[in-house]
């Protein structure tokens, strides 16, 4: 058996489908197509149900498909062992959510080309449990991302916590009336946040479940900044991590609520395969960077 072979068969699990499993390895179809075949000859059973759409393994492809991950898992083992003082190589993908993204990504990724100029560095975004999949996945190196304190990761990931972030609610400068407050005086004026599927939003919901009521959308959508300009038009209110909030354009145009019963925070988190190669020191240096930028944000006048 081949390691290129269960890679390919690994791939086209993940993905259910023959032309996405190229894409991800960089392959043609008909070398994924060939790479699986000759999988299931070494074993000399069917490992997809061809007739299926989308793709699926077979009862005893799905049994095989777990095994081929732990031995992917010990290759990257063995690699691990000969590889983690070398000096980083080839391609580095990182992952960073489209909130912290437009803060951090500048200086941070102009210090990691200066640091190692020969590697490439290929960044997405998306929610941190999208960014957390994907590296489970092995389709990211390293993902800088914010959740709880008390979020548990899956078996196979390095988490290691760089810092802890108020979440503030903010009003248009002049607009809240009130010294301080409760989440039930938020009702009536509404909120700007990030569509469904984002955790600050997620947070804010279940606080407000627990005291029975109901959260209530003005306006979706996504990037802080522009948020944050229309929470300053008093469209309603808005929830934004504390370094945010000080780095944006319209700081003088809003004001923080201090909410009484509302007062939440998040952690900064660098994630990473426990294995990660020669990669580690440059995933290292991207989580500290991303964790310095966040400590010390552009004020809206340096901007």
């Amino acid at each position: 058996m081949k390691t290129d072979d269960i890679e390919a068969f690994v791939a086209v699990v993940r993905c259910q489908s023959l032309s996405l499993a190229a894409d991800s390895l960089q392959l043609t179809q008909s070398a994924i197509t060939r790479r699986v075949q000759n999988f299931e000859d070494d074993l000399g059973t069917l490992l997809l149900d061809r007739n299926t759409k989308p793709l699926k393994p077979t009862a005893m492809g799905l049994r095989v498909y777990e095994q081929c991950r732990e031995v992917l898992r010990s290759m990257d083992v063995l690699r691990e062992i000969v590889a983690r003082d070398a000096p980083p190589s080839g391609t580095l993908r990182l992952g960073v959510p489209q909130t912290i993204g437009d803060v951090v990504l500048l200086d941070t990724l102009e210090q990691l080309k200066n640091t190692y100029p020969d590697l490439q560095t290929q960044v997405s975004s998306g929610w941190g449990s999208t960014l957390l999949e994907r590296l489970e996945n092995l389709e990211l190196d390293g993902v800088a991302a914010l959740f709880p304190a008390s979020k548990s990761f899956p078996e196979g990931i390095a988490a290691t916590s760089l810092g802890r972030l108020r979440l503030l609610v903010v009003a248009a400068r002049g607009s809240w009336d009130k010294r301080g407050g409760k989440l039930a005086d938020c009702c009536e004026r509404g909120w700007v946040l990030n569509p469904d599927g984002c955790g600050f939003r997620a947070g804010l919901q279940h606080a407000l479940a627990e005291q029975g009521l109901k959260l209530r959308i003005n306006l979706e959508t996504f990037g802080s900044e522009l948020q944050l300009g229309l929470v300053a038009k008093n469209l309603g209110l808005g929830l934004v991590p504390e370094p945010l909030l000080l780095a944006s354009r319209y700081r003088e145009q809003l004001e923080v609520v201090a909410l009484t019963d509302f007062k939440p925070t998040v952690d900064l988190w660098l994630l990473q395969p426990r294995f990660a190669g020669n990669l580690h020191g440059a995933i290292e240096l991207f989580g500290n960077l991303v964790a310095r930028h966040l400590a010390s944000p552009p004020t809206a006048g340096g901007a």
